[in-house]
Order: structure tokens, then sequence, then C-alpha cells
């Protein structure tokens, strides 16, 4: 089954509600960055809302999603557009620290330590939306949560979840996200409130065969759930030789000029993917050219 997700109503429109699964797109991201299991579950889980949270989006809208904290993962990047494309690398991907002793579980507020969150949003417009707020826990998807609440006033609720086998594969991955609109009822509230308390972890729902459908009808139980649209989900990333070359012009002659004089071909790679870019001398001379010009 390919990743997707779900956008829904609820509640005759109360309610607007985000279900992803996104484990290939999650083991596509482990796979490009060589990355251990704690720092799968941490990008993984903002990759995951980053996914949702693009379909937020219109057009060709851009959304970028920062976590900088003082633990050992240094920080997480992930950036994602209104199609169900996401893109997304951690500073540290090697982090290895032991999981919890209270609960056996990967230690993702630990990677992370203190720090911020921040969602950027590009509208096409002079200047980017930007918001920030402090992380709470660490754990992505109360971060989420918090910055709903205090940076869009928009009370939400977010579940972002990602399990890892033994051999460092993705075995789940997955999410949702629930947002009560102006004027939600008392009614409507507690309801939602209840159905929250039946779901303690989406990937045991998903290991046991469940769907973002399942997730939708356990999450909106009584609420009347209106499926409006299904999305693709994958790990897409729009890296390519023009844009590097691009890059390179941007650091101006004198830079080039002493790439040149060194003589030797230089490596640069994309911080996304992972991939490995190849510029010859007589390629820099072009972009010395071009910069010149």
């Amino acid at each position: 089954m390919k990743d997707y997700m779900l956008r829904v109503s609820a509640a005759d429109g109360q309610i607007r509600a985000f279900a992803a699964t996104t484990r290939d797109t999650v083991e596509t991201a482990r796979q490009n960055h060589n990355m251990s299991p704690v720092a799968t579950a941490a990008l993984g889980r903002l990759l995951t809302a980053g996914a949702m949270m693009g379909l937020m989006l219109k057009g060709d809208d851009l959304l970028t999603l920062q976590v900088k904290g003082d633990g050992p993962l240094q920080g997480l990047t992930v950036t994602a557009d209104a199609s169900g494309h996401v893109k997304g690398y951690a500073v540290n991907p090697q982090v290895m620290l032991p999981v919890r002793e209270k609960d056996h579980k990967l230690d993702v507020a630990g990677a992370v330590g203190k720090g911020w969150l921040r969602v950027i949003r590009d509208l096409g417009m002079k200047e980017p939306y930007i918001g920030e707020t402090e992380l709470v826990s660490g754990e992505i998807a109360e971060d989420l949560t918090y910055y709903y609440a205090q940076s869009e006033q928009t009370p939400s609720a977010v579940g972002l979840g990602v399990l890892v086998a033994k051999e460092k594969a993705v075995a789940q991955a997955g999410g949702f996200i629930v947002q009560l609109m102006p004027g939600a009822s008392d009614a409507v509230i507690d309801r939602l409130e209840q159905n929250l308390k039946e779901v303690s972890s989406v990937t045991e729902l998903y290991s046991e065969g469940k769907t973002p459908e399942d997730l939708i009808g356990i999450l909106l139980s009584g609420l009347e759930p209106e499926i409006l649209e299904r999305y693709e989900a994958a790990f897409v990333c729009d890296c390519s030789p023009a844009k590097i070359e691009r890059a390179l012009i941007s650091v101006g002659r004198k830079d080039l000029q002493e790439m040149i004089d060194e003589g030797k071909e230089i490596e640069m790679g994309c911080s996304f993917c992972n991939k490995k870019y190849i510029v010859s001398v007589e390629k820099l001379m072009e972009l010395y050219e071009s910069a010149k010009a």
C-alpha cells in the first residue's frame, strides 16, 4: 500500500482533520541519510506532520518546519508542498541514544532537547509567514499542538508515530491532525475529547492492519466525518545540477576563482536527499563567467 493522506471535514464544518500513513516516505529518508533509529523516529514524525500541514496550502505555496534543540540530534528541517511531496533531514542523523527506561521507547525528546519550533509558510508574497514557539517536550507532536494553540490560536490535537523494526527499517509511520474551527459547539468539543482518548498509538493501530480511514473513524466517531480528498504522500527532492550551479554562482566570483585555482573538481551534496553532484573545473570556469556577467 502506497503512502497516502486524507483531508476530512466533520460536525458540519466545525472540525477539519488529516490522517496519514507514511511508512515508505520515512523509510526513504532513513535510507537516504543512513539514519539511526532515534533520528528516524524524530525526522519521521516531522516529515509526517509536514506532509499533512502541506495539504493546508494552496497552489505553489511551500511549508518549512524547523526544529532546533540543544540535544545531540542538533536539529531537523522539513519542507512540504500542497500535493503531498515532502523532504527533510536531521543535522546529526547517526545520533545514538539508549531507549527510555520508563517505557523502552526511542528517546526522541532526549535527542531533540530544549529549543524552538519554527513554521515558515511561503505563500508567494513578498515576505513569508513565520511562526515560532518553544519546544514543550521535544516529542514533535506535542510541540506542534502547542504551536497551533499559541501561534495560530487554533485548538488542535496532533498525533505522530514511527515504529522502527529491530533491523532499523521503518515498520510503520503515520499520524493525524484534528482542528476545531471557530464557533465549534461544546457538544462537539466534548465528543472529540472523548474520541481522542481512544487513540493511544497510531503505529499500533496500523500494525493491527488499520488504515487512515479507520483512524478517522475512531477520532471522529459520532461527528459525521466526510472524507473530502485523498492524496498520495512521498519523499520527493527537487534538487538538480541546475540548482547546484545556481548555488555556486551565488557564492560570488572570488570564491569561484579560488575553487578554479585549486584545479580540482568539487563535490556538492544535497542536504535533503544526500545526492552528490560533481562539478568539473571546466564547469566552474563557465559559472565564473556567468557570475561575472
